[in-house]
């Protein structure tokens, strides 16, 4: 009967530990030895070389925050793995434990916020204009009669449509099938215009074959905070990588980071994005939150 009870015992304990390890991403870290990091493929934040190597923005700051999470719980060492995820996908493998950090290009809203929680905000994304150099095309009022192109399936559209209401303009939209599509619609005289996430522009100008031939103008069409995601209902790990972060902002390293990524030749081509960090971007790192972007749109 007390080996019945001891082994019942037992039972209940590894039950419970595993329990708390799923709503204990720091526990559950601890006693594996290692971390899943979710990143992305082909994204100006987080990209691949291939043959299982991730680089950029958000993935080089996702190992930061791992390192300063491996010395909070004294680890010797501590394995990070790597998880490719979609925009499909991300949400799910954070939600059933496959991915424990996100630091890809998701971008923080409330319709998210129900289902995964958001580390405070790393760069605000901008949805912008770019044109020709002698277009003589400055802001929204001068498309009145012009081309624009769009990359189907993305939302800049419905963000200029609302300029395009409110100041009485007209334009006929094409769309490309990609984002390079919509670039060489701009390239080739097809469009006057390309309207899209600016990181987007300035990676498609950098790479094109005169860069100097455009540039990005106008007004900002719409903000969105973008941060890495991880699991609701997990505070302890939440302030760890916060905290990371919010060290990465004040000893100066997350804008020596945004620096190597954004202005310096990168791999595998050595183009230069050339995008300088934006004064969304910098109010953000001045005030570290994790606000949905419904709060940036408000009037």
């Amino acid at each position: 009967m007390k080996k019945q009870w001891i082994a019942l015992a037992v039972t209940a304990l590894v039950a419970s530990s595993a329990f708390a390890q799923a709503n204990d991403t720091l526990a559950k870290i601890k006693a594996s030895g290692s971390v899943t990091l979710g990143v992305r493929e082909s994204s100006g934040l987080s990209y691949t070389l291939g043959n299982g190597k991730y680089v950029g923005f958000h993935t080089e700051m996702g190992e930061r925050i791992l390192l300063d999470v491996q010395k909070q719980l004294g680890l010797a060492k501590l394995e990070t793995k790597y998880q490719p995820v979609t925009s499909q996908n991300r949400i799910p493998l954070v939600s059933n434990g496959t991915v424990d950090l996100e630091c890809g290009s998701t971008t923080n809203n409330a319709g998210r916020q129900k289902d995964a929680a958001f580390a405070v905000t790393t760069y605000v994304e901008e949805v912008r204009i770019a044109t020709k150099a002698n277009s003589g095309i400055t802001s929204i009022k001068d498309l009145n009669g012009k081309t624009v192109a769009v990359t189907t399936g993305t939302t800049s559209v419905q963000h200029l449509r609302k300029h395009e209401r409110a100041g009485g303009i007209e334009f006929k939209e094409v769309f490309g099938k990609d984002h390079a599509d919509s670039f060489l619609m701009l390239e080739t005289g097809r469009a006057d215009v390309f309207v899209m996430d600016a990181s987007i522009l300035a990676g498609n100008i950098s790479k094109s074959k005169a860069p100097a031939d455009y540039k990005i103008v106008g007004e900002v069409l719409s903000v969105e905070p973008i941060a890495c995601m991880l699991r609701k209902d997990d505070p302890g790990f939440k302030k760890a990588v916060d905290d990371s972060i919010k060290r990465q902002i004040a000893d100066g390293s997350l804008a020596k980071l945004y620096d190597k990524w954004f202005m310096q030749p990168i791999p595998p081509t050595n183009t230069t994005i050339g995008l300088p960090l934006s004064d969304a971007t910098k109010a953000a790192w001045a005030n570290p939150n994790d606000k949905p972007m419904e709060d940036y749109v408000k009037k």
